[in-house]
């Protein structure tokens, strides 16, 4: 499976991209998947809906199914939080898999970054960010991509894979 995150402070434009990303994707002809990590409760479906009512009364988990989407809500009940691997092995295959968040897992990736919002850059803590996407320029040690041009992001992305030798 190939994977490739994105990390950022939040305000940053990380879904903002991997959202301009998709389509120039699908373009290509590939299937994409996304994976979000959130640190927040998840809150699906309001307290009274049957699917919550179940979960309340103990369900491990709930399939909620429609014609034209569906969802399986899995309550962990106090236990380990899932890695990301074991998150990528619940995903349908697919040719790239994009992870926002997921930050202490070694997976390619790079750091959407806009010095506007005063923040520092999160990249010297996490080795397996690549390369810096930016609205501005600025001295960096890391390839500075624009974050702004979609399109280059995903030729750039494509290229990381062939370099390594996977392609998606």
């Amino acid at each position: 499976m190939k994977v490739f995150g994105f990390i950022g402070h939040s305000g940053s434009g990380k879904t903002t991209l991997i959202e301009a990303l998709l389509p120039l994707f699908q373009q290509r002809g590939m299937r994409i998947n996304v994976l979000k990590h959130s640190h927040h409760d998840l809150e699906l479906e309001p307290p009274d809906k049957d699917s919550a009512r179940f979960r309340q009364a103990g369900a491990a988990e709930v399939l909620v199914a429609s014609p034209y989407r569906y969802a399986v809500i899995h309550e962990l009940r106090g236990a380990a939080e899932p890695t990301l691997q074991e998150q990528l092995e619940r995903l349908q295959p697919a040719d790239l898999t994009l992870v926002e968040g997921f930050k202490p897992f070694p997976i390619p990736r790079i750091e959407v970054y806009r010095p506007s919002l005063g923040k520092a850059l999160r990249y010297p803590e996490f080795p397996s960010v690549l390369a810096v996407a930016s609205d501005e320029t600025f001295e960096c040690p890391l390839p500075l991509w624009p974050l702004n041009d979609p399109a280059d992001i995903a030729e750039r992305i494509l290229r990381h894979f062939e370099s390594t030798g996977v392609l998606p």
